[in-house]
């Protein structure tokens, strides 16, 4: 599968809510670092990670473009509520290596009603 078709792939089982669909694209030390958030460690660290999003928020992510470039992916996507963002895929042997994804934060736990941070 080449990486943007892994994407595409990617996207299907996240619009599902499907961690453990989701975990299964990563290598077994996979990083995944949403900037507005600490790096995650490991497939199973990943896939705890998303689990526990898909439980607190109704998350859709809506390609708008995907670009591929050698071991490189690239979604511009946005969600039904207006919110904005970007993700980069390295993929190795067919598995995501490292992920980094760009939104902004604030906007997203307004928009589904979370808690905000607290300085």
């Amino acid at each position: 599968m080449s990486p943007k078709e892994l994407v595409s792939a990617w996207v299907e089982a996240f619009n599902r809510g499907d961690a453990d669909a989701l975990a299964a694209f990563y290598t077994d030390e996979a990083i995944n670092h949403q900037v507005a958030e600490s790096p995650v460690h490991g497939r199973a660290a990943i896939r705890d990670m998303f689990a526990a999003g898909f439980r607190a928020a109704n998350m859709v992510c809506i390609p708008e473009n995907v670009f591929a470039d050698g071991e490189w992916a690239i979604v511009e996507w946005r969600d039904p509520l207006g919110l904005r963002g970007c993700g980069f895929f390295h993929v190795v042997d067919g598995k995501i290596a490292f992920q980094r994804g760009y939104w902004d934060k604030l906007s997203f736990l307004r928009q589904q009603g979370l808690p905000l941070p607290t300085s």
